[in-house]
């Protein structure tokens, strides 16, 4: 549950994006980050290898500003994709108030996100909660490759949920705005 503070009139919200290795979780968060006002976004913090792909995660604190009288600001955090490093996945899905699940569209990507899906499912109940009770949009990126899975096929591997989805390409920026707009809601 987001962290309110009645005294100084703050809500800190933690959102994680969740999903296989080369997704697109961090293309998202830099696309967010280069579409915010420098007032509006803290520092971002990425500690990647040489290719470019998260070693432990990324790191994005949001102002919102002021919504109903308090100070409001989302933390957006990003997993490395890797189930190699599926404790540092645990360390950061602790506390999580809203999740976006980063699917890869290709045809050849299928296992890699039913194996992430599951991965996510089984962090949160070893921390004792369900997905089905927090708050989650999906996001299938990649919508602009060629073999690519059908939105049926994709929803009845990943959205068991019925959550919100977007139809993304993370490059360009399509749908990024409005996954992050939805699940801050």
């Amino acid at each position: 549950m987001a962290v309110v503070d009645q005294e100084k009139k703050e809500v800190n919200a933690k959102i994680v994006f969740y999903g296989p290795a080369l997704s697109g979780k961090t293309t998202n968060i830099h696309f967010i980050y280069n579409k915010l006002k420098p007032e509006h976004r803290g520092e971002l913090m990425t500690l990647s290898t040489k290719t470019h792909r998260t070693l432990f995660f990324d790191f994005l604190p949001v102002e919102v500003g002021e919504v109903k009288g308090y100070n409001t600001r989302f933390f957006l955090y990003t997993v490395p994709g890797q189930i190699f490093y599926n404790q540092i996945r645990k360390d950061i899905l602790r506390d999580v108030d809203g999740i976006i699940f980063v699917a890869d569209s290709q045809v050849k990507m299928k296992e890699d996100n039913i194996q992430s899906f599951k991965n996510l499912e089984e962090n949160l109940a070893e921390d004792g909660r369900n997905l089905a009770d927090i708050p989650q949009v999906i996001q299938y990126n990649k919508r602009d490759l060629a073999d690519i899975q059908n939105l049926e096929d994709l929803h009845r591997q990943l959205n068991k949920y019925n959550a919100p989805f977007f139809e993304v390409v993370a490059t360009q920026g399509t749908g990024v705005l409005n996954t992050l707009t939805t699940i801050s809601k």
